[in-house]
């Protein structure tokens, strides 16, 4: 029997299996640390989820089982991606926090195609005020209030803010640190579609300040961090910072700092399977208040993709290392009273570790923020990202 060989069906083959042979030999990328920033925090406790308020505008909450500390628990407030309410899909860095021994505070500001970006940072406020308030006599949760910390993604980070910038007037704890990764949704002005911020001049001078932004499709978050910062004048430059993650390629997977990136699937927080307390009865001779839809309260294109990619990000060691840990080590000094100059001389804060074959992954770009008086510039809408590598969350 005569076999006929294909020069260029034998030249694709060769190259699919040294493909395949370059992936099996590519270096890994550093594991989560079994302890301390970015660590796995305590494995041999559960986690208490519950949910406040009612379906569709409360909010979900997170802590280890069993009796609070004396001194109580430090409050993370989360504060999701537009089109991204379900805690689910923050779901690693959730159950960091809460194996850390905070108390994560989920409030659901969005109900899906009904609730305008105007009007999120009011929900979230009264949301906030609201849980607080529910767990302020439970021995369990106990909320300390000296140790207050917001985390705001995307749409979330404006909202981190106006809280900031509003804490006072609302009767909230006053945050030590608003700390905002991919900041974006932000309105050009009162009439544009977005989060509209207040008057951020406002966030007390002892809050320490940091945005996070990626590399890749950077340019609206680059816009939108630089001016969370350079309009929360009250807080002064030494107690700001601005990060860039940087993605790498060096091994496999890679490293890609993606506007989804900083989400981390969990389905053991899917916000569908917590119980929501049911609502009391209406009163049948109070109607119900009118609806009015909104252009406003749909996803554009750009964003349904970008909430497609939220939704199926998987923790990686941009999470551990670039988000997770830098948040706990800004949260440990906030709360200790230092600024933000002993993050930057710590260089643990910009080291992202190494590849399994011993080369440094790209450190994290530290920077501190000039003090400007220039005027405030527009920041467009978020554009569509490529997808974050999927990984496995746990080594």
């Amino acid at each position: 029997m005569r076999l006929n060989f294909r020069p260029g069906l034998v030249a694709c083959g060769v190259a699919a299996l040294l493909a395949t042979a370059s992936s099996v030999l590519a270096a890994a990328p550093p594991v989560q640390p079994a302890s301390g920033p970015g660590g796995f925090g305590d494995r041999s406790v559960s986690v208490t989820k519950r949910a406040l308020g009612k379906a569709g505008a409360g909010s979900f909450v997170f802590h280890v089982a069993g009796a609070a500390p004396a001194e109580g628990r430090p409050v993370v407030v989360f504060l999701h991606a537009w089109g991204a309410p379900n805690p689910q899909a923050y779901g690693g860095w959730i159950d960091h926090l809460a194996r850390t021994g905070a108390l994560v505070i989920f409030p659901r500001f969005q109900d899906l195609n009904r609730t305008r970006p105007a009007d999120a940072s009011a929900t979230a406020e009264r949301l906030l005020k609201s849980a607080l308030s529910d767990l302020s006599a439970d021995p369990e949760a106990k909320p300390d209030p000296k140790r207050v910390a917001i985390i705001g993604h995307l749409a979330g980070a404006p909202i981190a803010a106006n809280i900031a910038a509003d804490a006072v007037e609302q009767g909230l704890p006053v945050p030590r640190l608003v700390f905002t990764v991919m900041p974006g949704g932000i309105a050009s002005d009162a009439r544009a579609r977005g989060v509209v911020l207040r008057d951020l001049s406002r966030i007390a001078p002892e809050t320490l300040v940091i945005t996070v932004i990626g590399d890749r499709d950077a340019r609206a978050a680059d816009l939108a961090a630089r001016r969370l910062l350079r309009e929360t004048s009250g807080v002064s430059s030494e107690r700001k910072l601005f990060l860039r993650a940087l993605s790498d390629d060096h091994g496999f997977p890679a490293l890609t700092a993606t506007l989804a990136s900083p989400a981390s699937v969990d389905p053991a927080y899917d916000g569908g399977a917590i119980k929501v307390p049911p609502e009391p009865p209406r009163d049948p001779k109070q109607p119900a208040a009118p609806f009015k839809w909104t252009p406003d309260m749909a996803l554009t294109g750009e964003q349904s993709t970008l909430v497609s990619q939220i939704n199926n990000a998987r923790a990686d060691s941009l999470d551990f290392l670039a988000y997770w840990k830098t948040f706990d080590l800004a949260a440990a000094a906030a709360f200790a009273g230092n600024d933000a100059s002993t993050l930057k001389s710590n260089p643990r804060f910009s080291d992202m570790e190494r590849w399994a074959d011993g080369w440094p992954v790209k450190r994290l770009v530290v920077e501190t923020p000039r003090a400007t008086s220039a005027p405030v510039a527009s920041s467009p809408a978020p554009a569509p990202v490529r997808a974050k590598p999927t990984s496995s969350r746990r080594p």
